[in-house]
């Protein structure tokens, strides 16, 4: 059964999350501030921490880096925030994903899902399908072989890939591919994104996979 970590200093919220969890087979451990949160975190080892910013202690994005001092659980940050810089901050300090209030319960679980097919897989994928391509990302090789994807574009694609449905900031992916000293070069992510799905999404207008989240980041889509 899959562990979750409620964290939100909402009773009501907390009371909203754990019936629908429960009711989806899932075990709940809640926790109303940050420095319990981490407490449970360490004691309870939840498989995915659910985890609001406004908390009365402390920031929702430090508990996050404080959790990642020693574990990578799959974080879904659940807050009213909507401002762009509070999402980037977020993923940045390590959040798997973000979902902003007022939310779909539904939305919820299904992020929920992916992050929990993710920690299932636990590697890599060697192969990919986007579009009518099959991603050959060991040989680096792509059937039908229509297509050349320059060095950057390979490591790019193997950088957006290898996390399938994790939300990735523009800022991680710059330090991925093109280093740290690239932070705020975000017309390169941006360029080289368009010339993938140029060349993989079968309509790059609307791709399929290889998704762009307003303000936020990219997604994978397998």
């Amino acid at each position: 059964m899959t562990r979750i970590l409620v964290v939100d200093d909402e009773p009501q919220m907390i009371r909203v999350l754990r019936i629908n969890l429960l009711a989806r087979q899932y075990e709940v451990i809640t926790a109303g501030t940050g420095q319990a949160a981490l407490d449970a975190a360490r004691e309870d080892r939840p498989d995915i921490v659910v985890l609001d910013l406004g908390l009365p202690d402390l920031d929702g994005v430090e508990v996050i880096r404080q959790l990642r001092e020693w574990t990578q659980v799959p974080v879904i940050v659940l807050s009213g925030r909507s401002d762009s810089h509070d999402k980037v901050h977020a993923l940045d300090a390590g959040a798997d994903d973000y979902v902003t209030k007022p939310f779909s319960v539904d939305e919820l679980l299904a992020r929920i899902r992916v992050v929990a097919r993710r920690q299932g897989t636990g590697q890599t994928p060697g192969e990919v399908r986007i579009g009518r391509h099959t991603v050959d990302l060991a040989r680096h090789a792509i059937s039908p072989e229509d297509v050349h994807l320059t060095r950057t574009e390979w490591q790019l694609l193997a950088a957006v890939v290898a996390e399938p449905g994790k939300l990735l900031s523009q800022r991680y992916l710059l330090e991925q591919v093109w280093g740290p000293t690239y932070r705020a070069e975000t017309q390169n992510v941006r360029q080289y994104m368009a010339q993938l799905r140029r060349k993989l999404e079968d309509d790059p207008t609307r791709p399929a996979h290889l998704l762009t989240e307003p303000g936020m980041g990219y997604r994978f889509q397998p």
